[in-house]
């Protein structure tokens, strides 16, 4: 299916308990998508590490976290304002995700660059035919005010995007859009509206336009961290996810890059204390004379391990166990000797022996 993109002016996975769901943004992520993503621990209970996670589970419980893909209106019929009231736009109204309208500053946070073309990622834990609606906050949106719609400006619409597998898992309809001149944090909030049917999505993303390129940050424990500096884009980015632990006796498993081919991978983990998952960052290094046009990194888990989310500054084009994952757009080409590192949370236990890295262009 072919999406047409319109500017305006363009782990251990836990079973939730039953839910008439069908999808929320995963990148940049949702409050739900992200409070999700802190909170749930390999026995499958969550528990926050977000403070804004936190009070909103005391607020409203953990069902809408389970139900994360869920903030939706049966009657919807693509009306917005008049409709949803200002201060509520978040929860789409409904008082089962009434927490997540919190006019705060310490939400999950995705960083990115103003004006850059990015992926853009939607849930599709169920499918449906239809139009997604992007909106920014305006410039001077004070982010500690409950958001009206005054304050939201439209920038892009996609209708019917591809899919990147099936319904019910972590999988997600996706498209390219350029995002709009801003800096500093705002909010993002697509309006899904479906056309065989009343029924419509709601989805507020926390984002700073700081350079980054779409690292999270206020996720998992110790999760709060510096933002980088505007306008930088920094080889390791700040972290989104468990706190490194002091380093164990022998040293954490990285491997070898492979000899030969126009690039080559490394593989490093994060020592952490964080259950049931681990961290990895890889580092792709062209290995050539003359610039790299595009990079995939290959490996073999067997040992039943998963992705948690998205990698940071990487795509993935193949799932666990035979994993492939390739440059995102804006580390794409690396002159003779450059580096670009992405890195992942995982679920399941590191590999005691790194595995072997293939790369390769693209």
């Amino acid at each position: 299916m072919t999406a047409t993109v319109v500017a305006a002016g363009a782990a251990v996975v836990i079973a939730p308990p039953a839910a008439e769901a069908h999808g929320v943004a995963m990148m940049p992520g949702a409050r739900t998508f992200l409070c999700y993503q802190d909170g749930i621990r390999s026995t499958g209970e969550i528990i926050a590490f977000n403070p804004a996670c936190a009070d909103a589970i005391a607020q409203g419980g953990t069902q809408p976290l389970y139900d994360w893909f869920g903030v939706l209106r049966s009657d919807g019929g693509g009306r917005t304002n008049g409709f949803i009231p200002d201060g509520q736009i978040c929860s789409g109204g409904t008082t089962k995700y009434a927490a997540y309208n919190a006019a705060r500053t310490d939400w999950p946070v995705t960083h990115l660059t103003s004006g850059a073309n990015i992926q853009w990622r939607y849930s599709n834990w169920a499918a449906h035919p239809g139009t997604f609606q992007l909106y920014v906050t305006r410039d001077g949106w004070n982010p500690t005010t409950p958001l009206a719609w005054a304050d939201l400006v439209p920038f892009a619409s996609v209708t019917d995007p591809p899919q990147s597998g099936g319904v019910g898992a972590f999988n997600y309809y996706f498209w390219n859009a350029q995002l709009p001149t801003r800096t500093g944090r705002h909010i993002i909030f697509i309006q899904w509206v479906r056309s065989d049917s009343q029924e419509n999505f709601f989805s507020c993303s926390d984002v700073v336009f700081d350079g980054g390129h779409g690292e999270v940050t206020g996720v998992g424990p110790g999760g709060t961290v510096t933002p980088t500096t505007p306008g930088s884009s920094p080889a390791s980015p700040p972290s989104s996810q468990p706190p490194s632990s002091p380093p164990p006796s022998s040293p954490a498993p990285s491997s070898p890059p492979p000899a030969g081919g126009p690039c080559t991978a490394t593989w490093a983990i994060v020592p952490s204390n964080w259950a049931g998952h681990f961290q990895a960052n890889v580092t792709v290094r062209n290995s050539g004379t003359a610039a790299l046009n595009g990079w995939t990194v290959r490996w073999t888990y067997t040992g039943g391990q998963g992705f948690e989310g998205a990698p940071w500054n990487g795509v993935v084009v193949s799932q666990p166990p035979n994993v492939a994952v390739r440059n995102a757009d804006w580390n794409r080409v690396l002159s003779p000797g450059a580096t670009t590192t992405f890195g992942f949370n995982a679920t399941g236990t590191a590999p005691a022996t790194a595995p072997t890295l293939t790369c390769s262009s693209p």
